[in-house]
């Protein structure tokens, strides 16, 4: 099992921006797919988006695509997720998920495929 932490989770109102970080120390950042899953209260956890190893690849869910946005820093084994303009449905436990030593060609949103989960990061959106 690989370490992965998140943070940057929080309570926003609708329409704000809010940034989540997550971290994997170690060797394997660089060489590995990343996620993010997010989880509703009593919901299954579902995808929201990936990057490949060296960020030639991104997927997104059809919910958040063109307002949430994937990027990762492979120098300082820092993934992130920036938020912007987010909705009351947006509320859930954000979980970073890697695919340990696996870069793809084409990200994969399955959760199966993620091996190392981190503990999740609760972002409330406010009305």
């Amino acid at each position: 099992q690989v370490q992965v932490v998140e943070s940057g989770g929080g309570l926003v109102q609708v329409g704000d921006s809010l940034g989540l970080t997550c971290t994997v120390p170690g060797r394997t950042f660089g060489s590995s797919d990343m996620a993010w899953f997010r989880q509703f209260p009593g919901k299954e956890r579902e995808f929201v988006a990936a990057i490949n190893c060296i960020s030639r690849d991104r997927k997104y869910a059809a919910s958040v695509r063109g307002r949430f946005i994937i990027s990762r820093d492979n120098s300082n084994n820092t993934l992130s997720l920036q938020m912007n303009w987010l909705k009351p449905e947006d509320t859930a436990v954000y979980y970073c998920a890697i695919r340990t030593d696996y870069c793809s060609d084409f990200v994969s949103s399955l959760q199966n495929l993620y091996n190392s989960w981190g503990q999740g990061t609760q972002v409330t959106v406010s009305s």
